[in-house]
């Protein structure tokens, strides 16, 4: 009886505390406005309790000066004007951008670079692909395209503006398949995917509990930027609502939204993350650029709980956190996120390999670099072109540590292999995005593997790829 009351005191004690410690952290938020000191110091989001048209106000009078910024920094890295493929498209017909798109230093060529060993590229500062920092890094959060906003006004922030122009980007709305019915072809008919219309699209395509984990992958729930609260960053009532698991993942694929990821403090160390695809869940067993999360049910509720509030339990507990049901809710989203496909390749086989009588010189030269000289199939194994696995590429090797664009540009650790299958239909590259077109990754990866592929062997490379 003794032990009982005196675990119970310690709990009642830690609970005090911690208590205590929510309070002072709120009211010193109150009392002052948090320093850069303090957000370093501490894991947990300064709460705002500015009233929201004070907020708003600034928010929009200083935008043009931080995206000006931002778009310096971009535009010193990458030629963004309109380069696009006459001979391949997407899909749905969008014409694949063309690169490479870095500009190289001090008169290099791309030769010259691929033939430069790490300490020379480091020594010299000339590495074209350093990470890609958020439009405003100390602030983060969900960026949505200006395609997107077009026909989605609800997702649109009065504090920032989507930053790489729409040839980079996936079409949109994409196509969607289905494991299940490869015989239907894109199931959207060209639509976006939403709460007004997915039963209409996929009554009598999907069973009744997958219509239950359809209808919950269009709902709106709340997010650090989009909710109800006065530190929300969105203009209109209807965006108050929040954001949908489809918005990021439009029809099961990407608009290329961009984020912060959730799990890493203090802020500047946080990691710009694209939005992957999700065509191809049932064959991967990673989910998440980084957390290495084991399940698509643990990438769901992840994502729920956690990525959409920074991994602030505090913030989400305030914005409207929603908590799935794991064996009900979770399991149905998941259940419909396993059945989505990749798009057709019709120049595989059944091994993921290409058929000769089908394929082009250029494409079966690619293939061969693809399983020997270019070192991709190691962690790039067919048929789907991916091992499931994590891997350290060690780009630290290549730059010296340094502030940019508001981002610690330092040592990044293992990133997930991601599929191949598709690939050319999700622009931009990489788990940032810096990689803004395949020859990009191409360029990329011959720098950092070092395999000293020539211009030729390149472009045989991205024609491969192009046919997954």
């Amino acid at each position: 009886m003794r032990t009982i009351t005196y675990r119970i005191g310690r709990i009642a004690l830690a609970a005090g505390a911690a208590l205590a410690l929510t309070l002072s952290i709120g009211a010193q938020s109150r009392s002052q406005k948090p320093t850069q000191d303090d957000r370093e110091r501490s894991s947990y989001t300064p709460v705002n309790e500015e009233p929201f048209e004070e907020v708003r106000k600034r928010d929009i009078a200083e935008k043009p000066r931080i995206m000006a910024a931002h778009m310096k920094l971009l535009e010193s890295r990458y030629d963004l004007s309109r380069r696009v493929a006459p001979d391949a498209t997407m899909t749905r017909g969008k014409p694949i951008p063309v690169g490479p798109t870095a500009r190289l230093k001090g008169g290099l060529t791309w030769e010259q670079l691929g033939k430069m060993t790490p300490e020379e590229i480091r020594e010299k500062d000339v590495f074209p692909y350093l990470p890609l920092p958020h439009m405003n890094h100390p602030v983060g959060g969900m960026v949505f395209p200006q395609m997107q906003i077009k026909q989605m006004p609800r997702l649109e922030r009065f504090d920032l503006d989507f930053d790489l122009p729409e040839h980079f980007l996936p079409e949109f709305p994409p196509a969607m398949f289905l494991t299940t019915r490869p015989d239907l072809g894109d199931v959207s008919k060209g639509q976006i995917v939403t709460i007004d219309n997915f039963y209409e699209l996929f009554n009598g395509i999907l069973n009744p509990k997958q219509l239950d984990g359809l209808r919950l992958l269009v709902t709106q729930f709340p997010q650090q930027q989009f909710n109800a609260t006065e530190d929300r960053k969105t203009d209109k009532p209807e965006g108050m609502l929040g954001v949908t698991c489809f918005d990021c993942h439009v029809n099961g694929h990407t608009s290329a939204a961009t984020h912060l990821v959730g799990d890493i403090r203090p802020q500047e160390h946080r990691r710009r993350i694209d939005t992957p695809t999700l065509r191809g869940v049932n064959i991967q067993r990673l989910f998440g650029s980084q957390r290495a999360l084991r399940t698509v049910e643990d990438f769901t509720e992840f994502e729920q709980r956690a990525a959409y509030f920074d991994g602030d339990i505090v913030q989400a507990i305030k914005k409207g956190l929603n908590i799935l049901e794991r064996g009900h809710q979770v399991h149905n989203m998941a259940e419909v996120q396993e059945l989505l496909d990749f798009p057709p390749a019709p120049k595989l086989d059944l091994f993921g390999r290409l058929d000769p009588a089908r394929a082009t010189q250029a494409e079966l030269r690619g293939e061969d670099l693809f399983f020997n000289k270019a070192k991709c199939a190691p962690c790039h194994t067919p048929p789907y072109y991916t091992d499931s696995l994590m891997h350290d590429l060690k780009v630290e090797r290549f730059y010296k540590p340094r502030m940019e664009g508001g981002m610690m540009m330092t040592a990044q650790g293992p990133i997930k292999t991601f599929p191949l299958r598709g690939i050319k239909e999700s622009p931009p590259y990489f788990h940032d995005g810096r990689l803004l077109t395949l020859e990009d990754t191409v360029e990329f990866f011959n720098i950092v593997l070092q395999t000293g592929l020539t211009q030729q062997e390149k472009a045989d490379l991205v024609a491969f790829l192009r046919t997954l």
